[in-house]
């Protein structure tokens, strides 16, 4: 799955032609009675650009002065945002009849056992705000397999869509991941690489993580979790650290119990909260998120990881959610009851995840608050990008967790929420 992105571009302000061309005359005349102009200017103040804010300023003052709109202008103003806002929500994020997010399925999926032909070349497309693809980048990072699943990264445009491009990003001396081109088909956007599909083409939703085979032209899978079981196990023949396992038989059942608890109230949970179209839809959203959240937080009381002293794939999972809670979640989608920096052991955990090897290397921060708040139009009409908080900036990240004392041998798991 991936992050689905709209912008203002998608829904055009459509105004009278001749209204426009009157308020136009008005400021060219207002213009001409003061001509002011600076010591530099060398154009003429009635031959200049009309500015949108000089002429809503101008309209305001004349209408009512220096006091609120009228409650008539305010209430139709209101109406008609929310009646757009219901709209691009439709489209930006499905939901039922009550006004519950509901996530669209995965399209490709693995069939097990999958098997890789003496053909087969893989290439993984991803996004860096999306931490379903997250998932996927700290797996193939742990595993070593750089050189055997080379990546494309993209970045989200304008219109909403995954695009290829070189975007200037900060933090490079760190050898962060950052956006670039597509490295296996050479397309500007991620919808044209689904296009190229041998057979019948794809029209569907262009979402990430992908796994692409190279040689077939073809979507192998674009479902994370898929791919992380696949990067885990399936290429340990290839992989420079094919010892780790991150999903050991042992430890199935409690992976799968705790995946079953944190994929629908914390990673689907969020999204739930942001992506409400009701309250009360928000509030069995947002009271399932922070339950669950108390519930992990007093599990890693006495457990180092979900699963005891080995890290599974259930606390990759849970990483890539945490990572951005303070720095999106808190704020953008309402997340507010608590931060995660309040939450000593959980915020313990996220480090000791973080400073493992190569794992800092695919959080970027800039990414990814650039892809919330500067894309996700009917969140943050503004799209003004706070500043990060000072909890998720690297330094901080980087301060001593003291999480490998802990241990969690015959330790009974509880993991039910109510």
């Amino acid at each position: 799955m991936s992050s689905v992105f709209l912008s203002s571009s998608q829904f055009p302000i459509f105004c009278n032609t001749t209204t426009a061309v009157s308020a136009t005359k008005s400021h060219r005349f207002a213009c001409q009675v003061s001509p002011r102009m600076s010591m530099n200017q060398t154009t003429p103040l009635d031959q200049q650009s009309p500015n949108p804010k000089t002429f809503l300023s101008t309209i305001t003052t004349l209408l009512w002065g220096k006091s609120l709109p009228p409650g008539l202008l305010i209430s139709t103003v209101r109406t008609t945002w929310n009646s757009t806002w219901q709209l691009m929500m439709s489209q930006l994020a499905p939901s039922d009849s009550s006004g519950r997010y509901t996530r669209p399925a995965s399209k490709f999926r693995l069939n097990p056992p999958f098997t890789l032909q003496n053909s087969t070349i893989l290439h993984l497309y991803v996004g860096l705000p999306c931490p379903w693809a997250h998932r996927t980048l700290i797996v193939r990072a742990l595993k070593g397999l750089e050189d055997v699943v080379p990546i494309s990264i993209a970045g989200p445009g304008q219109d909403g869509s995954w695009e290829f491009k070189d975007i200037p990003i900060s933090n490079k001396d760190r050898n962060i991941l950052v956006p670039g081109k597509d490295n296996a088909n050479g397309c500007r956007n991620l919808k044209s690489v689904y296009g190229l599909k041998r057979s019948g083409g794809y029209s569907g939703r262009a979402t990430v993580p992908m796994l692409w085979d190279v040689e077939k032209k073809e979507v192998v899978c674009n479902e994370s979790y898929d791919i992380i079981e696949f990067f885990n196990s399936g290429l340990n023949g290839l992989a420079r650290n094919p010892g780790l396992d991150l999903s050991p038989r042992e430890l199935k059942g409690k992976i799968g119990e705790w995946n079953g608890v944190i994929y629908p109230n914390i990673n689907n949970g969020v999204y739930r909260c942001g992506f409400a179209q009701s309250q009360d839809a928000y509030d069995s959203a947002v009271n399932g998120l922070f339950t669950t959240l108390e519930v992990v937080e007093d599990h890693l009381t006495t457990s180092r990881y979900l699963c005891g002293d080995t890290l599974t794939l259930a606390d990759v999972c849970l990483f890539t959610t945490l990572i951005r809670f303070d720095a999106v979640y808190n704020v953008l989608f309402k997340c507010t009851k608590k931060k995660l920096i309040e939450y000593p052991n959980l915020h313990g955990y996220l480090r000791d995840i973080y400073q493992m090897p190569k794992v800092a290397e695919t959080c970027n921060f800039s990414a990814i608050m650039d892809g919330y708040y500067k894309v996700l139009f009917p969140l943050n009409p503004g799209s003004i990008c706070p500043v990060m908080p000072s909890g998720c900036e690297h330094e901080v990240l980087n301060t001593s967790h003291n999480r490998e004392s802990l241990s969690s041998v015959n330790k009974t798991m509880h993991v039910s929420v109510a």
